[in-house]
């Protein structure tokens, strides 16, 4: 039976994940659909900077990237000089109501096994985008191999979810029921707008596939909608 490391999953994104290399792919046509280059866009749990850094590339003027990671950040000031980098450990975000035209969030959910922390970020991104801007989510939904649906059931019961699951060196990750990633989007406000699923590397160089939300914050006290599916 794989033993997670006593280093604790936090810990890991302070040690060990700080170096790794992130994978999930902007699709720069899909984010220009959506947002302006003179929109302010947040890019939270950014890492290293890898994406804010390719936003700043592709011409949006007015990015910040925050992550809970020091180690993480850290890295990131020193690859990319001259990029908004935050260290922000917990919520709220130092940043007003309706701050941001648009949020990132990529591969983030799947580095928060509990239900109550990635409710508390969803929420979060509902207060810091404005009503009419947009939410970009990329994350894992449950795979259907042989490889991930041994572990789904071998780490069930230790940790309570299906599709939470721990790494040899000492991460825990969680993989949704694509309605899970649904339901966090309305649940803050947002409401779907388009859908694609893709295949990307993993952390561990594996294949998977990823689901890919754009959602659009409704109105306060309007709530989030179901939207079509494409790509």
């Amino acid at each position: 039976m794989t033993t997670p490391s006593p280093q604790g999953p936090d810990r890991f994104w302070e040690t060990t994940g700080a170096a790794k290399t992130f994978t999930h792919p902007l699709d720069p046509a899909l984010l220009a659909e959506f947002v302006p280059p003179a929109a302010r866009v947040l890019d939270y749990g950014c890492g290293y900077g890898r994406l804010t850094a390719e936003l700043a590339g592709l011409g949006y003027g007015a990015v910040c990237g925050v992550d809970p990671s020091a180690a993480l950040i850290a890295r990131g000031r020193r690859e990319h000089p001259g990029l908004e980098l935050l260290h922000r450990p917990g919520l709220p975000l130092p940043f007003g109501d309706a701050s941001f035209d648009a949020a990132l969030l990529f591969a983030v959910l799947t580095c928060v096994p509990e239900d109550a922390e990635q409710r508390a970020i969803a929420g979060e991104l509902g207060r810091l985008v404005r009503p009419g801007g947009v939410l970009y989510l990329s994350d894992v939904p449950l795979q259907a191999d042989a490889h991930n649906q041994e572990r789904y059931g071998r780490f069930a019961e230790r940790y309570g979810t299906f599709g939470v699951f721990a790494t040899d060196e000492g991460g825990v990750f969680r993989h949704h029921p694509p309605e899970r990633l649904r339901e966090l989007v309305r649940s803050a406000g947002f409401s779907v707008v388009r859908e694609r699923r893709e295949t990307v590397r993993t952390l561990s160089g594996r294949t998977a596939e990823r689901l890919q939300i754009m959602a659009r914050r409704e109105p306060a006290g309007r709530p989030g909608r179901a939207g079509r599916a494409s790509g």
